[in-house]
């Protein structure tokens, strides 16, 4: 590709203008990034890769690089927290630059003695790229995404021409700001979704966020509790016992996760999800059948995780859920400039009373006679209950547990409800 004698400001003005709608239009990152680079391409820049680096708000993730390559499109680089992303952080461009207390370095790397020995900038020159430029700019201050490094590197023969290099640092300020943008958008996504789940998360991002905007919907209820777990966080070491009770949480929380259930709620040693019924009044019932198949997965990684506990020596946790049917009130309850957007009603308070029944019946898991009528597994009733601040007695049902090679049944499979469990239960 000739070198342009210099890059006109008609062409720049285009390139950005083009920039600018794309980025109002749209949240798709690898989609503007994409144009973004091709429109380059188009101008007569020699561009081969461009490359931005940004912090993230993520549970996971610490950072992410967002990569485009001529011929290859795009391709997301993301940087875990921990030993393992700090590391990658530090032997990175952007990392090498910040400790140089410096904002832009430009490097050919057809010139070994002229660039640091960085793993990135060795790759790059192995792929053929001779010229390599990094410009880092400020976003917003007081959060952790304080900056992006934006990179531009290419395979002429004779790197970037100099007017080429101008044009390119007159642009990163609009990419800071597009970043910044598209930063803000994602991480408003990400933090609804891990504090409140996808689902609801999008409803708030919809404006669904003043008090008393709620929405009855019907859903089958899992109420997963965790037994024992006051007696583990009062003898062993606070940061300890939040490490396994993450572990727990891990076990129980991915098959309801993954089956189509949000977590609405952690309740200290517990947690509380739901699954929307999408046909009230059809008996088969999908949502019910996958918050069941949640259940017995959550119990089998429960008891896979605290079988490793005991070898370890370590206290393991035994877990108790209760599968239930009904209306929910879901939407926002609270003062007025401070929310928690939660589900609540009749059908939430009756399967917390049955929870407490487990234990009683021995029965790691309870099924209300609402959820056991949209249940086609093979069910066992255990007894019928009156549960305290419910008007009638209600029908329990477990699952129909296989006998063993001498006709007896497993001790979570009893003939008759107890004398103590049929008792009234408490709050």
């Amino acid at each position: 590709m000739a070198h342009p004698d210099s890059i006109s400001d008609a062409t720049l003005r285009a390139v950005e203008a083009r920039l600018i709608m794309q980025a109002t239009e749209t949240d798709d990152a690898e989609r503007i990034i994409a144009a973004f680079c091709e429109d380059l391409v188009a101008a007569g820049f020699p561009l081969w890769r461009l490359s931005l680096a940004v912090p993230v708000i993520d549970p996971l993730f610490r950072g992410v690089s967002l990569a485009w390559r001529r011929g290859q499109g795009m391709a997301l680089f993301p940087t875990v927290h921990g030993p393992e992303g700090e590391d990658s952080f530090i032997r990175s461009p952007v990392g090498w630059l910040m400790a140089q207390d410096r904002t832009t370095v430009h490097w050919r790397l057809d010139r070994p003695e002229t660039y640091p020995d960085l793993p990135l900038l060795a790759e790059l020159r192995q792929a053929g790229v001779t010229d390599y430029q990094l410009h880092l700019a400020a976003l917003a201050p007081g959060t952790a995404m304080e900056g992006v490094g934006i990179s531009f590197a290419t395979d002429r023969a004779d790197g970037f021409a100099e007017p080429e290099r101008t044009a390119l640092a007159e642009l990163v300020p609009l990419l800071a700001l597009v970043t910044a943008k598209l930063s803000l958008s994602h991480t408003m996504r990400e933090m609804l979704g891990t504090y409140l789940g996808p689902a609801t998360g999008a409803r708030v991002l919809a404006g669904e966020m003043r008090r008393g905007q709620s929405t009855v919907v019907h859903a089958a209820i899992l109420l997963a509790d965790l037994r024992g777990f006051t007696a583990v966080a009062d003898r062993d070491d606070p940061l300890k016992v939040v490490g396994w009770l993450d572990e727990h949480f891990d076990a129980l929380g991915e098959p309801v996760q993954r089956r189509g259930g949000e977590i609405s709620k952690f309740l200290g040693d517990g947690f509380l999800a739901v699954f929307p019924v999408a046909e009230p009044d059809a008996l088969a019932c999908p949502a019910c059948a996958g918050a069941l198949d949640a259940a017995r997965e959550a119990l089998e990684r429960n008891a896979t995780l605290n079988a490793s506990r005991r070898r370890q020596g370590l206290p393991a946790l035994e877990a108790d859920i209760v599968l239930h049917y009904g209306r929910v009130v879901s939407g926002n309850v609270g003062t007025d400039r401070r929310l928690d957007f939660t589900v609540i009603g009749r059908a939430v308070n009756e399967a917390s009373r049955i929870e407490r029944l487990c234990d009683a019946l021995e029965r790691p898991l309870l099924l209300s006679d609402a959820f056991a009528r949209r249940c086609d597994a093979p069910l066992v009733p255990v007894g019928e209950f009156a549960l305290r601040g419910v008007g009638r007695a209600q029908r329990i049902w477990g699952l129909a547990v296989p006998k063993d090679r001498s006709g007896r049944a497993s001790r979570c499979e009893p003939a008759q409800a107890s004398d103590t469990a049929a008792r009234e239960i408490g709050a």
